[in-house]
């Protein structure tokens, strides 16, 4: 008997998404989908939440012009509602070809949020399906809140699954939504399921609020889980998702009996991109894609390690893609840029490495030295500045910092054409040059946003003094929201992340 095959859905860009404070760019999304699906080889990507904005809309939109060129329309997924069929029309003019559609499972979320019997929750998820089915979408179903439905209501998710078992789906997606399974429970859970069902299609999707989830991904596979659902770097809301890196490795190195189709070797690659675009740092400590998971520093380590490798396991650096770095600079052409970008997995357009090629060679010509690790920040930089222009514009300033003197700033700032001067006094020279925007706003009977947290960083993996980002989380009185700003100069980083937050707001 062969290996059984375990399909992988990635849902980075839509649960992964919900980290606080998380929001990808439209061409975030449409790279990241790329990697996961060209480069990592995951089966499958949940790319968004139907119906949230038209941003998001955007976003689909651009994903699934891609996707139909390239032969993965039948890949890409969507979270979709039991809304009376807004969000399968929503779907359809985005071109989406599969919905996961989000219903209740446990009797508790039934009975308390939606207020409905069974039988009036069947009935409209049978209409959604019909609706789906008319419009060429395929259906997989969530069962929210799953894991408490077994351990409070078993009798109501094996009615809801007998229903399942007579409609036109592919996939029941079974969640640990508020990550509270052992795992025990997770083997005992879905053993009881794939037993009673097995004909159909099982993935389990696991939280990591007790830190459980990888263990409790290997009890589901135990158990007979058909597919797993796991995030880069384990984003997702409260302690995140399952983390497909460490999902992997344990995967391929601790069950012979299953395969998966990922490449282990894309795994550091998409992983630094996603901390890049997220702006979510990865933790040094964490494995398989941390700073410091394969350096050994211990004396008695490194004599272990001359005599007969004593202190190696498995996880060898080479096997995830893991390799040196080495600079870029003025004298870097095309074909040297598209050769590093060739190494993160990355495909620009003629006219993109372009923009990308101009950015390394003017960084060169300022005495910078640019690594690989640096190119997703200037990608990112570069692609996308906005294609119209800035309604908010801060023409030109000042900045002054002398010994004995509080440091000023003087500023000017164009409004549609329109130009405010002003200056002020602060306790550096960002505080002053934002004492003095304040004034230009007051002048304007307008607030800005409070700034609630401001953090500078090279590249991750960059050993250059090239870049650095600025990275700064603004609130105001209905919502939070970051900005990102790269420059070789950290001043200057943050003045460019408060002109995106001006046109912003």
């Amino acid at each position: 008997m062969g290996k059984k095959r375990i399909e992988i859905m990635d849902t980075t860009l839509r649960d992964g998404e919900q980290t606080s404070g998380v929001s990808f760019s439209i061409s975030e999304k449409l790279t990241i989908t790329q990697l996961l699906l060209e480069e990592l080889r995951v089966d499958r990507v949940e790319v968004a939440s139907a119906r949230v904005s038209e941003g998001e809309f955007a976003s689909v939109k651009a994903i699934m012009d891609w996707a139909n060129t390239h032969g993965h329309t039948d890949r890409i997924e969507v979270l979709s509602f039991v809304d009376q069929g807004v969000s399968i029309e929503w779907m359809a003019k985005a071109g989406v070809k599969v919905q996961n559609l989000l219903t209740k499972g446990s009797l508790n979320h039934l009975k308390h949020q939606l207020k409905k019997t069974p039988e009036q929750h069947f009935a409209e998820i049978a209409d959604i399906f019909k609706l789906a089915t008319k419009h060429g979408i395929s259906s997989n179903v969530y069962l929210e809140d799953w894991s408490n439905g077994m351990r409070n209501s078993p009798e109501y998710v094996f009615q809801y699954l007998d229903f399942l078992a007579c409609q036109p789906i592919k996939r029941v997606l079974l969640p640990d939504t508020l990550g509270v399974l052992t795992p025990s429970e997770t083997f005992e859970y879905i053993s009881q399921i794939k037993t009673r069902y097995p004909k159909i299609h099982f993935d389990f999707h696991a939280h990591n609020d007790y830190d459980l989830a990888n263990a409790n991904i290997l009890e589901a596979i135990k158990a007979g889980a058909d597919g797993l659902h796991l995030t880069v770097n384990g984003m997702g809301e409260r302690a995140g998702n399952a983390s497909m890196a460490s999902a992997v490795a344990a995967i391929n190195d601790f069950m012979p009996e299953v395969e998966i189709n990922i490449n282990e070797e894309a795994i550091y690659t998409v992983s630094k991109l996603v901390e890049t675009f997220s702006g979510i740092r990865i933790p040094s400590n964490k494995p398989i894609v941390g700073e410091n998971v394969f350096t050994q520093t211990a004396g008695i380590h490194a004599d272990g390690d001359s005599k007969n490798n004593l202190y190696f396991n498995d996880l060898l650096p080479e096997r995830f893609g893991r390799k040196r770095t080495y600079a870029l600079g003025k004298t870097s052409g095309k074909a040297n840029i598209e050769k590093n970008l060739q190494e993160l997995g990355l495909k620009l357009s003629d006219q993109d490495l372009k923009k990308v090629t101009q950015r390394v060679i003017e960084l060169g010509d300022m005495k910078e030295t640019v690594t690989k690790e640096d190119l997703p920040y200037i990608i990112s930089d570069v692609l996308n500045s906005p294609s119209t222009t800035d309604k908010v514009i801060v023409d030109s300033y000042v900045l002054t910092h002398s010994k004995g003197l509080r440091p000023s700033a003087t500023i000017s700032v164009r409004f549609d054409g329109e130009l405010f001067e002003e200056n002020a006094q602060g306790d550096g020279q960002f505080d002053a040059f934002m004492k003095a925007l304040g004034k230009v706003y007051e002048k304007k009977n307008a607030c800005l946003p409070k700034l609630i947290d401001y953090a500078v960083r090279i590249a991750p993996g960059s050993n250059s003094d090239a870049l650095c980002e600025t990275i700064i989380t603004w609130e105001t009185p209905t919502k939070k929201f970051i900005t990102r700003g790269l420059d070789s100069d950290q001043t200057v980083c943050a003045i460019k992340a408060t002109q995106k937050m001006l046109n912003i707001i």
